[in-house]
């Protein structure tokens, strides 16, 4: 029997752990015998002659992903409506995209939304921002009914429906992606959206791969990557064989694992690692490095000390040196001990969406991370193309992709925006909350800026003192020649109330109009005044 040779491209795979369900997918056809490149995103498959090409196809988007012939059929065109407008292609349909989308066609441009996902959003609606922080809130409070500081409200063990606490979840997130993605493609004509992997064919063209394996080409005046990120796996032995979650994988668990065990030390993997303990299941934090390295050092004898107050096991300086799964059971193993546990998170940091791009035929240059870099214009290396969001070397907020977008499309349609990111808040929505903006004290001084810094505890604070909630403190570090009329406003529990007011009153917004602010969350209120006039002095 004659053999066949067949190369498939495949595209929607972001890791290697796709790579290995695609190869599975194919090798269960009879005769047929597939490697998966995740980094070529290429399938190298030898068959039957009579295996019929659709079966590998069918295969393929069984397992989640779209395959198609490596033989491009480039004489089909996508459409534009109207040749005279600019034409501006968007691949992605994310915060960043659909800011930049929206705004571009206020300017008169003819807009395409590229998405290869069967749903549009991006991460932060779908797997980020809102499912999080209604598994956090319910969390909370799970932990208010079980603990309370006030001796007249008797606490009780909650009842747990965690399939309940998920489709409530769910239906909140299918909700709020109507209100705010699928009807404004309802409500602007100008914009259009096609379902496909958008690749480079050169800095004005665009290959698009539909799911039925279909190959369109759109050619554009401008084009936007906001492609988004994905988790990343750190190369542990053994892991990729395993049942591991991602943060994905973690929100929409409809069963809470006896034991789960988080590897990452930063905000996804302290914000779930919280959540799932408050809600009954026994954690183990694993951290590389320290809690949240990146920010001040306070901050993980912080963190630390309320998470291990509620049981939470923090592995410091610890990495996995061998992951396996015997079909029920974790064995998480490391230089000290070996863990056993019922679930695994892992949670180590997101890598962008760009390998599969194409974006050597656009000479479009990357970091050695994969990131796009960009300037405070959202520009690439290469003329016509722009980017913004978690595809970007700027940081990976949904509030700095919508204002990087933002201005993006005002560029691209002639205008002249800059992103300011020099004064950007950020928080992590464990309990306390964890705001910065600004520098740190280590940051300042390695800039060689002279700093003073004053840290007030939350014992000291009376609304903290009435709400029985004294975890915490708030740090303000400043110039020894800070100027008198910039006031500061830092935040306790409320770090993440409009965090931005402490840096000096920063002017993000430089008119960009809607999604221009890179402020996170509204202000519930101004605290901690007493830290003004002690820091003056000590300047």
């Amino acid at each position: 029997m004659s053999r066949a040779h067949i190369t498939l491209r495949i595209t929607g795979m972001t890791c290697e752990h796709c790579a290995r369900s695609a190869e599975a997918a194919l090798n269960a056809l009879a005769g047929v015998r597939a490697r998966v490149s995740f980094h070529e995103a290429l399938a190298r498959i030898e068959a039957d002659a009579e295996t019929v090409v659709s079966q590998m196809l069918d295969a393929v988007r069984t397992a989640g992903y779209v395959a198609a012939l490596i033989e491009e059929d480039d004489s089909n065109a996508a459409q534009t409506s109207d040749d005279a407008a600019l034409q501006i292609a968007i691949i992605g349909s994310g915060s960043g995209a659909f800011a930049a989308a929206i705004k571009a066609a206020d300017e008169g441009a003819k807009v395409t939304l590229i998405e290869g996902s069967k749903i549009i959003g991006g991460t932060c609606v779908n797997l980020g921002c809102v499912p999080s922080k209604i598994m956090i809130r319910a969390a909370q409070t799970a932990q208010m009914q079980a603990r309370n500081p006030f001796d007249g409200l008797q606490s009780h063990t909650p009842i747990i429906d965690r399939k309940r606490l998920v489709s409530q979840q769910q239906t909140r997130v299918a909700e709020l992606r109507q209100a705010k993605y699928e009807s404004i493609l309802q409500g602007h004509p100008d914009i259009q959206l096609i379902h496909g992997w958008a690749r480079f064919q050169d800095s004005h063209t665009l290959a698009i791969t539909q799911a039925n394996g279909r190959e369109l080409t759109l050619k554009a005046d401008r084009i936007l990557i906001a492609s988004g990120a994905h988790a990343a796996i750190p190369a542990i032995p053994g892991l990729e064989e395993t049942p591991y979650w991602t943060s994905t994988e973690a929100l929409v668990a409809e069963t809470l694992p006896d034991h789960l065990v988080v590897l990452g030390g930063s905000v996804v993997a302290l914000e779930l690692a919280q959540a799932f303990r408050r809600l009954g299941s026994r954690v183990t934090l694993m951290a590389r490095s320290t809690l949240l390295s990146k920010e001040d050092a306070d901050f993980d004898a912080g963190i630390g000390k309320v998470f291990e107050a509620e049981g939470i096991r923090i592995l410091r300086h610890t990495v996995p040196d061998r992951v396996d799964h015997d079909g029920q059971m974790f064995q998480i193993r490391s230089d000290d001990e070996i863990l056993t546990a019922n679930a695994l998170l892992v949670a180590t940091g997101r890598s962008p969406n760009t390998r599969q791009l194409g974006l050597e035929a656009a000479r479009v240059a990357m970091d050695s991370q994969g990131r796009i870099l960009v300037d405070d214009r959202m520009r690439t290396s290469a003329e016509h193309i722009f980017a913004a969001g978690d595809c970007t070397n700027q940081p990976q907020y949904v509030y700095v992709a919508a204002a990087a977008g933002t201005r993006a499309a005002i560029n691209m349609t002639g205008g002249d925006a800059r992103l300011d990111l020099s004064a950007m808040p950020a928080v992590v929505f464990t309990d306390p909350q964890a705001a910065t903006v600004g520098l740190t004290e280590a940051q300042a001084r390695a800039q060689g800026i002279e700093a003073n810094s004053r840290t007030l505890s939350l014992e000291n604070v009376p609304r903290a003192l009435a709400n029985f909630e004294t975890a915490g403190f708030i740090k303000l570090v400043v110039e020894k020649e800070w100027p008198t009329d910039r006031r500061p406003d830092p935040r306790p529990r409320g770090g993440g109330d409009d965090p931005d007011r402490s840096a000096g009153d920063p002017q993000p917004d430089d008119g960009a109009g809607a999604g221009g602010s890179t402020v996170p969350l509204p202000d519930s209120g101004r605290r901690a005044q007493a830290l003004r006039p002690d820091l003056q002095q000590g300047c």
